[in-house]
């Protein structure tokens, strides 16, 4: 991400189109020819992994899918004096490098050719009198607070995060995901950037290295597949995605795999770099890839004349936006920083972060305040940018010296975001990208009144994923005789656990009748229940159930939402049709007294069987368990003495189960 005036750099500019020297060229070719590559086969050119996307969310393959001809690019390689550089499909363009003019002429003439247009100078040619080190201000890192011990113990977070990384990601709830099973599994991010100094042999990586979660590397500027011995910052934007330092340093989705690509040439500032970060995307759509993190954005460059404008920032007009823009039509989730312009003549954002499809990402610290540095929105045609903030004031980064340090920059609230990202679509694999797109801005700290630093704010993790699983679940209720069986799905981890709601016709306002457990697993999985509840004493009408899902029963953090609501129909009135004293309604449960102020109570149940295994479950208001005891009883009633000294004056909730099954719930009073 480029710092210009923030270093204090005055930059200069010399020469004009017409006089430079450029050594590499934009070939844009007409067509795609009459290559053998045809829609009916995307095999030949895609992986399964991306051919699969496509199905599951529906998306058409198009002309931008093939694969330019191979004889356009053998022709032009062939040219005397030419070296061919990178190919991008999405652009149908050939960068190409050659200091030969002839040659030049020679392309143009080619029939399939449409133009032939600068892109780079030789470094040092044409261009700044001083070429700043882009990337200098992120280079900067502070050595790591000392209190880095556990702080999730009390929560029982999943990971061992220390201090600083947990304020990190507790500023989204997003451990919430890490603990319901989310670290990103089976998830394929590609990160975009200048290089992945050491990432082999650096700590923060042990895990990723040793588990094989490096799935591909490619340079697409030295054209090989190393990129250890290249620049840092990526390495610093991989490591807040992929640490795992218990105790001090966990990333956002430490169990993703990764292809890292680079697309950057640190040393120069030429839009060739934009053709490289298309083709890098390319490359991450075709092998299947579901996030692009990129923290790399361009608005000047080392030859003025290929400067953008405010208005160019429009998510149309510049190469970058083009290809993000693409990416995130194949189906990707797209992250890229905003830029860090926000204190320099510039201010505002860069490309590609100006994509409509694109998630530009502002830098908060983990206290919530904006960075002076982090880039003004919105975009050249006015769209809210950037969408959101994650932390890049201050934030965790591995060090080049083997150490975990702080730093600044957008670069790192990107990856921040992306990671977190990455673990909430792992939650709806069923989702489409633009879906998860939604469902962070919906949970952003300012979605109903944008701003131009942050967006729609800094995501709640939490709130994204119960707005999506409200989306999700599903339910029906169905009428047998007096009995109402209600049936739903949902996704869970044992952990969590369901309360049942009924409102009877006539009646405005819904009461708890039960609840029902998790199946176990302690990854978030989706599961299907069954609830039967006796509608005997309702009148004929609707009966209407809704379902309350506690995803978080911890006291400090206690979630709950309404998943679903259904309805049902009583079409006669269940009353009783007998004589003498029998009593329709053969499970019943009574509290003796309630309210109630001493310490104990009476709870006579009546059955007209025998309860081997009858558990005893006392719940607060907010549905969390604070007393149990197990229990029997024969046929008939039965009066349990329960002591309550232990509860504090409030509203209960005592349930009655045979076995698993729910018997009875009533409502406790306690003064």
């Amino acid at each position: 991400m480029k710092k210009f005036v923030l270093l204090g750099i005055v930059c200069v500019f010399i020469g004009s189109e017409a006089g430079a020297q450029f050594t590499r060229y934009i070939v844009r070719l007409k067509d795609k020819g009459t290559a053998s590559f045809t829609l009916a086969n995307p095999g030949a050119y895609l992986s399964q992994r991306a051919i699969d996307r496509r199905t599951k969310y529906n998306i058409p393959l198009d002309s931008t899918d093939l694969p330019v001809t191979p004889t356009y690019i053998t022709q032009i390689r062939n040219v005397a004096n030419v070296t061919v550089l990178n190919v991008s499909k999405w652009l149908n363009a050939i960068s190409i490098q050659t200091n030969d003019a002839a040659a030049i002429n020679t392309i143009n003439a080619m029939p399939f050719v449409q133009s032939v247009g600068g892109l780079a100078a030789r470094p040092g040619e044409g261009g700044r009198l001083i070429t700043p080190n882009k990337f200098a201000l992120e280079e900067i890192t502070t050595p790591l607070p000392s209190n880095t011990g556990k702080t999730g113990d009390i929560n029982g977070d999943f990971f061992n995060y220390g201090t600083s990384s947990y304020n990190e990601i507790h500023l989204h709830n997003g451990e919430f995901l890490h603990n319901i099973g989310l670290r990103g599994q089976g998830m394929q991010i590609a990160v975009l950037d200048g290089g992945f100094q050491n990432y082999t042999s650096l700590k923060a990586f042990d895990s990723i290295n040793a588990n094989g979660q490096v799935l591909s590397t490619w340079d697409f500027v030295a054209r090989n597949a190393s990129v250890t011995e290249d620049h840092q910052h990526g390495m610093q934007c991989l490591s807040t995605i992929a640490a795992n330092i218990p105790g001090q340093f966990v990333g956002k989705a430490p169990k993703a795999s990764f292809h890292l690509f680079r697309t950057e040439d640190v040393a120069s500032e030429y839009p060739i770099e934009e053709h490289n970060w298309v083709c890098g995307a390319e490359r991450a759509d075709s092998a299947g890839v579901d996030i692009i993190s990129s923290s790399l954005g361009y608005y000047d460059f080392d030859n003025a004349v290929f400067n953008y404008t405010y208005a160019n920032m429009d998510g149309n007009t510049t190469m970058a936006a083009k290809g993000a823009d693409l990416a995130a039509k194949k189906g990707l989730l797209v992250f890229n920083s905003a830029g860090n312009e926000g204190g320099n003549a510039w201010n505002f954002l860069v490309t590609p972060s100006d994509g409509d499809s694109v998630i530009a990402v502002g830098a908060v610290s983990v206290s919530g305040a904006v960075g002076n540095f982090s880039s003004y929105g919105p975009s050249g045609d006015g769209q809210v940018k950037p969408e959101v903030a994650s932390v890049g004031v201050a934030a965790l980064v591995q060090t080049t010296s083997n150490t975990v340090g702080a730093s600044n920059g957008t670069s790192f609230a990107c990856p921040n975001m992306a990671g977190l990202g990455t673990c909430l679509w792992q939650a709806f694999p069923e989702y489409n990208n633009m879906k998860i797109v939604q469902a962070l801005k919906a949970a952003g700290s300012k979605y109903t009144n944008p701003d131009n630093r942050i967006g729609y704010g800094i995501p709640n993790m939490k709130l994204a994923f119960t707005n999506l699983l409200t989306d999700f679940a599903t339910s029906t209720a169905s009428t047998n005789a007096c009995t109402a069986t209600l049936s739903w799905t949902s996704k869970d981890v044992s952990a969590m656990k369901y309360e049942i709601e009924r409102m009877g016709p006539g009646e405005t306002v819904y009461t708890k009748i039960g609840e029902q457990l998790p199946q176990a697993g302690s990854l978030l999985a989706i599961r299907s229940y069954q609830f039967t509840n006796s509608l005997n004493g309702l009148n004929a009408g609707t009966v209407s159930y809704r379902i309350r899902q506690i995803v978080d029963t911890a006291t400090a953090s206690f979630t709950a939402v309404y998943i679903d609501t259904t309805t049902t129909t009583v079409a006669a009135g269940c009353f009783a049709t007998g004589t003498g004293n029998t009593d329709p309604i053969t499970e019943k449960l009574n509290i003796q007294p309630n309210p109630v102020t001493g310490s104990t109570l009476s709870l006579v149940i009546e059955t007209p069987n025998a309860i081997a295994s009858m558990p005893v479950h006392i719940y607060d208001a907010k549905g969390a368990l604070v007393w149990q005891e197990k229990n029997s009883k024969g046929s008939g009633k039965k009066t349990i003495e329960l002591n309550i000294s232990g509860l504090q004056a409030g509203k209960y909730y005592i349930s009655v189960f045979n076995g698993t099954k729910l018997i009875r719930t009533a409502e406790l009073i306690r003064l």
